[in-house]
């Protein structure tokens, strides 16, 4: 049997001692509680290693500068030495060409051998830069081949380069030897030819998207030509191109464009979740969207251009909106955004080329609306955005040409308003109205009714004095402008009357409606009133003043009638099944 004081003293029978306390113990001996217990230790830290002691990173960063200083001292081969006199064309591009071939024959060797794989690298992408830019010299200082041969000489070249990446899977291969003949490359040449040889780098980097994963390859064959060709354009630009070069650079541009879409579309096919793609085609747009800049004194040329460009990327950016197209196309979202941001400003420069300060107003809302309606149909948010910019460049254009400074003033008006005011003014209404139909559509914005309403009424009681009044302007009439604004009048307490009526018929149908409409109708007849006594009387005469201040008050008293008995209704309503009325 166990004794006694066995279980007290921790003694299990037939033990020689006490047990040992499960868990640690306090200085005492007495078992701590789980509160008090030390955090458990951690193992033996290892110990920090500077970044220079890191496996592989001093091999790097020597082979970096090594193939710089090389690639530098082939410039300088090819450029310095001729400016110094130093030997001829012949044998410096003929050292130039033995040179590059020599560095890429050493790195296929040292490429093979056991630690040999950044060695190998550093010296083929020397030795393939190196050649690139050996053409490059011999096209663009020496005109010994002809542009066409050259450009062609040097795709083969970059092509083998990239050919030999993909065999040693290597994308530091590929990445070096773009950057160092891109970088290079505006030290042999500043002409246009430049151009021309950073889009061949560009293209012939585009069949690696296919098969590897290559961010950094992306960038550095996408950055280059993309920044030369809008440095050149905006020169062009700024400082006027020559005769031939318009065309030329037109052409670069559309190059660079039509070289980064497609990059872009083979990368994010494969791999929808490469943002990088989507920025370099970003990047690529740019040029494009300068270009018409030159054509600034040949508008329609300016606006043939942006128009189609603004065609083909808002085309991209619908294959989202259409879901069988969608799964044809496999062009992911932040690419189809990348292409609507950039077809809508080439779709605002079409517009800006095409119109004049007048109809400029019309032609942004007629795109809003376009937006708007697409936006309302596939409660697409980013396309109800770009409408909503557009609709807000449209007011804006439109108060320049109708502000209430030229409302307020009858010879202003008559010097500024006419036909192009009045289908401004028309076309800003169904804006409003498509804008309140969209925003019901999108569930973001379901909740911002009442500040919807109160916008539109603000923005729909503009569009309706503006209309009235550049209609009454452009009948010729002597008295058109004081007309005008007695219509304007009219027709804003028209407007109350009506949004009180369908308020008061649904007010025990949908009561949010309702009260959104009893506000608004409110609203707009306190409006109506304040222009009636503030504006109208001061500045209408005769019978016009006469019209206006019967209609409206034969108005209010058909309106006060049905509140009075709308809500009399009510209250009889609720006492008969016991509920409080609600106003």
């Amino acid at each position: 049997m166990m004794p006694p004081n066995a279980a007290a003293q921790g003694q299990m029978p037939g033990a020689r001692g006490p047990m040992p306390p499960r868990g640690p113990v306090s200085p005492m001996g007495a078992p701590m509680p789980p509160g008090m217990r030390p955090p458990p230790r951690s193992g033996p830290r290892a110990p920090h290693m500077p970044w220079w002691q890191r496996d592989g990173v001093i091999s790097r960063l020597l082979a970096v500068a090594g193939v710089a200083v090389t690639l530098i001292g082939v410039v300088m081969l090819l450029v310095l030495a001729a400016q110094a006199g130093f030997f001829g064309p012949v044998p410096r591009v003929v050292a130039g060409a033995v040179f590059s071939v020599a560095l890429v024959a050493a790195g296929m060797r040292v490429f093979g051998r056991v630690g040999g794989r950044v060695g190998g690298i550093a010296l083929a992408a020397t030795g393939i830069a190196g050649a690139y830019l050996d053409v490059v010299a011999v096209t663009a200082i020496y005109h010994w081949l002809h542009p066409v041969i050259g450009f062609a000489v040097a795709f083969g070249v970059a092509a083998v380069g990239v050919a030999v990446a993909m065999r040693w899977q290597s994308q530091p291969l590929a990445v070096l030897v773009v950057v160092g003949a891109a970088v290079l490359s505006p030290i042999l040449t500043t002409e246009l030819a430049l151009l021309a040889f950073l889009i061949v780098l560009q293209f012939a980097c585009v069949p690696v998207q296919l098969v590897r994963d290559w961010p950094y390859l992306h960038v550095v064959r996408t950055l280059p030509a993309a920044l030369a060709t809008f440095l050149f354009v905006a020169g062009a630009i700024l400082g006027g191109p020559a005769a031939g070069e318009r065309p030329l650079l037109l052409l670069a541009a559309v190059a660079v464009a039509l070289v980064g879409l497609v990059g872009t579309i083979v990368v994010v096919r494969r791999k929808p979740t490469d943002l990088t793609a989507s920025l370099m085609f970003a990047l690529a747009t740019v040029p494009m969207l300068v270009v018409p800049g030159m054509y600034e004194a040949e508008r329609p040329i300016a606006a043939t251009i942006a128009g189609l460009y603004a065609a083909v990327l808002l085309a991209v950016a619908a294959t989202t909106l259409i879901p069988k197209v969608t799964a044809v196309a496999k062009i992911p979202g932040h690419t189809a955004l990348v292409a609507a941001v950039a077809g809508s400003i080439a779709l605002l420069e079409t517009c800006v080329s095409l119109t004049d300060p007048r109809t400029l107003p019309t032609a942004w809302f007629l795109v809003a609306l376009a937006f708007l309606g697409v936006a309302g149909q596939r409660r697409s948010g980013v396309t109800a955005g770009i409408g909503a910019a557009f609709a807000t460049l449209g007011a804006f254009a439109f108060l320049n040409a109708a502000g209430p400074d030229i409302l307020a003033s009858q010879h202003r008006s008559e010097a500024n308003l006419g036909i192009s005011t009045v289908i401004g003014a028309v076309l800003a209404l169904a804006v409003v109205a498509v804008a309140v139909w969209c925003a019901r559509k999108l569930p973001s914005l379901q909740n911002t009714a009442e500040l919807q309403w109160i916008a539109a009424s603000i923005a729909g009681l503009y569009s309706v004095t503006a209309a009235t009044v550049s209609i009454g302007v452009a009948t010729g009439a002597d008295d058109g402008f004081l007309i005008g604004h007695s219509a304007a009048t009219i027709l804003w307490m028209a407007g109350a009357t009506a949004a009180l009526f369908y308020g008061l018929r649904n007010i025990g149908k949908a009561t949010a409606v309702a009260k959104l409409a009893l506000g608004s109708g409110l609203l707009v007849t306190a409006a109506a009133l304040a222009k009636l006594f503030l504006f109208d009387l001061a500045t209408l005469g005769g019978l016009l003043r006469v019209a206006a201040f019967l209609a409206v008050g034969v108005l209010l008293l058909v309106v006060g009638t049905r509140y009075a008995r709308a809500f009399a209704e009510a209250g009889a309503n609720s006492r008969e099944t016991g509920e409080t009325p609600k106003p």
